[in-house]
């Protein structure tokens, strides 16, 4: 006989021993299909199955064919809520206590999630799931958002195989700061050819999803779709917009009443919750103009349009999950992030990113611009009054720890495990409940160590069995909120609360107390009739600060954005980007606010030669450097207002160095709140020599953009009046950007603008 393939004896010891190589995991016996849809912003009555009268049919659908929750609570905000969702953890145990975009240096506020507290993508990868990441992430410092990363906290280091999507808060969605896993890549389309960001997400998780049982169907699959809808900018084609400008036009009082009646008559909240009062600073509908009204409408229309224009989408990702045979097994979930959104202030916004540089929007200007809004060039949200009728019928707003902040839709359906259709439960869950509840669905236990982490335990509680049973309890330990001061806690279907107004002394903040079982709307304060019991939730809430890494309370805005870039870019004033680099993020881009700078473009051209040289920014707001018709040009674009300077003298052909110097020739000064005054000079230099100059009050005080940059074109979004990409075409080589030392900016605007930005 001959011997083995192998040879001799080590063929047969080989062939007759166990492989060295370990065994591949295998899922649990029928684990389901995850998707899990994360809305943003969207209050706890925008779903048409949670009171709305906007069309939501893909996701009624769902709660008619599985559960709905009254009691599902969130952080207030979109950071802190994602942390808690894909850890299972408290957000300020995680280091994500407020923003990703800073680090304020304390364990509760890194920006970032923790090693030791491992998300679900990375829990499930061990059982043999394939994990897909779609849009909005936000769990990372956006000062690593740059092509050197490090990307140990982007999507791709923390469990997910695939990521398609962007890393900020928000984006526009005709022409978005897009990542295909590691690297940024140019949207694949444009607001001309009727290309939308959430249409695109959608069909990035059918491909993936496709993509997926094409190679491995035996293998389940987590997809996390977190839409930009609905974030400022409202977004959505026009016609959407338009269709529901005669159903909001009676304004948010009726609104808030008619939406109460509904969610009486669905039994989502009990039949003697009351409205509580106009929250403070909303003024009754009628006692604004016509004019306003029209506005505020329109703005409303907008919101309600990117709804719309979302579940229209999220229909067709459903439709594709049936004709493929895996709707029956996916576990779906359809939820919101925190509470609407109260950064549209109290008159709304076409352009918010004039405001936020000192350049007023009156109602003229904005009535002017109406048929604009939800475009390419707005950056629309709607006013106070609007953010309320979302949250109806609770209190105050996201960024708050009342019920408006924090107590949002959530939607679940299983059809082969979750037998109740359109059914209700009125348990209390939190964010960070989903992990165990998920976990525990599908039959596994939370990792002890991940990549050689040892893993800190669990803090959420499984709800599980509320989805079994109607009457299960919620779950039997406290549950803490914070967020810039603002704090509360629920225990036992009691909750107190604390409204903190900033920059003044904790001390002062006054507790409320609420018996949510019998007060639904928080609008019947206890504090003084239980004063013990309010005492001793106050203590309770101490304790649990101090146990999930909340203290310090720092109620800062600007200061901690201000604090994290000077740490950030440290003493570094140049910057220089070569031919051939891609896109840089905003907040890795030169920080040209309130400083005096120099941008040189090295070039070779011919006589009459075109293009960008450098541009940060969009249509809403930045700045490009750019030749046309032969001519140097710099626009500086104040949230949709141009002030252009145009070479006195064309550009000759050969090897040139072309620039712009900025000087601030006075300094800005604080006058009325809310209003800066300062004079900078912006000079076109052509080898150094002056070829014309503008001197303006407009300029860049608390933002450029939250847009990124690019060299030698404009990819997306035009700043200036050309046809992106408008592409150099000339030879160039390298484009320096020198900053001065000194830069001067004011805290509480660049707050305002930052969290407008959340």
């Amino acid at each position: 006989m001959s011997e083995p393939a192998f040879g001799g004896t080590i063929g047969r010891t080989i062939a007759g021993s166990k492989p060295w190589w370990p065994a591949p995991p295998q899922p649990p016996e029928g684990a389901p299909n995850i998707l899990v849809v994360l809305f943003d912003d969207v209050g706890f009555s925008d779903f048409g199955s949670y009171g709305s009268l906007i069309l939501t049919p893909a996701i009624d659908a769902l709660a008619a064919q599985g559960l709905r929750y009254s009691g599902f609570h969130t952080t207030a905000m979109c950071s802190t809520t994602r942390a808690a969702l894909l850890t299972g953890r408290n957000h300020h145990s995680v280091g994500v206590g407020c923003l990703a975009n800073f680090d304020s240096g304390y364990p509760g506020y890194r920006g970032k999630i923790a090693r030791e507290a491992g998300t679900l993508a990375e829990m499930l990868r061990a059982h043999a799931y394939r994990n897909y990441m779609v849009g909005k992430w936000h769990v990372t410092p956006l000062t690593e958002s740059g092509a050197t990363g490090p990307f140990d906290g982007w999507p791709l280091g923390r469990g997910f195989d695939r990521f398609y999507g962007f890393l900020d808060a928000e984006t526009d969605q005709y022409a978005p700061e897009l990542v295909l896993d590691n690297t940024h890549i140019p949207p694949p389309g444009s607001y001309a050819d009727g290309y939308h960001l959430t249409a695109d997400l959608v069909d990035q998780a059918i491909r993936f999803i496709a993509d997926h049982t094409a190679d491995r169907p035996e293998l389940p699959w987590l997809t996390w779709l977190a839409l930009g809808a609905c974030h400022a900018p409202h977004q959505a084609p026009r016609d959407i917009i338009e269709s529901y400008d005669a159903v909001f036009a009676h304004g948010w009082d009726v609104e808030r009443a008619q939406r109460l009646a509904r969610q009486k008559a669905m039994g989502l909240v009990p039949e003697t919750t009351d409205l509580p009062p106009r929250n403070d600073g909303v003024k009754a509908w009628e006692a604004h103009s016509l004019d306003e009204r029209r506005v505020f409408t329109r703005l409303q229309s907008a919101f309600a349009g990117m709804l719309d224009h979302a579940d229209r989408h999220l229909a067709r990702l459903l439709a594709f999950l049936d004709k493929t045979g895996q709707r029956d097994n996916t576990l779906v979930i359809v939820m919101s992030d925190n509470g609407a959104s109260q950064e549209g202030g109290p008159l709304g916004f076409v352009n918010a990113m004039g405001p936020f540089n000192f350049k007023p929007e009156p109602i003229a200007e904005k009535l002017a611009r109406i048929d604009d809004i939800g475009g390419p060039d707005t950056h629309s949200n709607f006013p106070h009054g609007w953010a309320m009728a979302s949250n109806t019928p609770l209190k105050r707003y996201k960024q708050n720890t009342h019920g408006g902040g924090i107590r949002d839709p959530f939607i679940l359906s299983w059809p082969k495990r979750i037998a109740a259709r359109g059914e209700l439960r009125h348990q209390f869950v939190h964010a960070c409940d989903l992990v165990p509840t998920l976990l525990d669905l599908i039959g596994i236990a939370a990792p002890a160590v991940i990549a050689g982490v040892p893993q800190m335990p669990l803090e959420g509680v499984s709800f599980a069995s509320s989805i079994r049973d109607a009457h299960a309890p919620s779950k039997p330990v406290p549950q803490y909120f914070e967020m810039f001061g603002h704090r509360g806690l629920w225990h036992d279907g009691w909750k107190a609360v604390a409204f903190h107004p900033t920059g003044t002394p904790f001390d002062n903040d006054k507790w409320e107390l609420f018996h949510l079982a019998q007060d639904f709307s928080e609008t019947h304060d206890l504090a003084a009739a239980e004063p013990e019991r309010l005492a001793a939730l106050v203590k309770l809430w101490w304790e649990q600060a101090e146990a999930h890494q909340v203290l310090p309370l720092d109620d800062r805005l600007g200061p901690r954005f201000a604090e994290n870039a000077a740490r950030v870019h440290g003493a570094r004033t140049r910057f220089t980007f070569h031919a051939g680099m891609g896109h840089v993020p905003t907040d890795v881009a030169p920080d040209v606010r309130s400083r005096d700078y120099l941008i040189e473009a090295h070039v070779e051209t011919e006589e009459g030669a075109s293009g960008v040289l450098i541009a940060h920014g969009d249509a809403t707001s930045g700045y490009s450097l750019y030749l046309k018709d032969g001519h140097l040009v710099h626009d500086l674009n104040i949230g949709g207002r141009h002030e252009i300077v145009r070479s006195t003298r064309p550009v000759p052909a050969g090897a040139h160095r072309l620039g712009l110097c900025v000087e601030r020739l006075r300094r800005q000064t604080e006058p009325a709140k809310g209003a800066r005054t300062g004079i900078s000079q912006y000079t076109l230099l052509i080898d150094g020599e002056e070829a014309g100059a503008l001197t303006t009050q407009l300029a860049f005080h608390t933002l450029i953009s939250w847009s990124g940059l690019d060299i030698g074109h404009d990819r997306g979004s035009p700043v200036s009046d050309y046809t992106a990409p408008f592409a150099f075409t000339g030879r160039l080589s390298h484009v320096t950007v020198t900053m001065q030392n000194e830069q001067s900016l004011d805290g509480e605007s660049v707050g305002n603008a930052e969290m407008a930005r959340q």
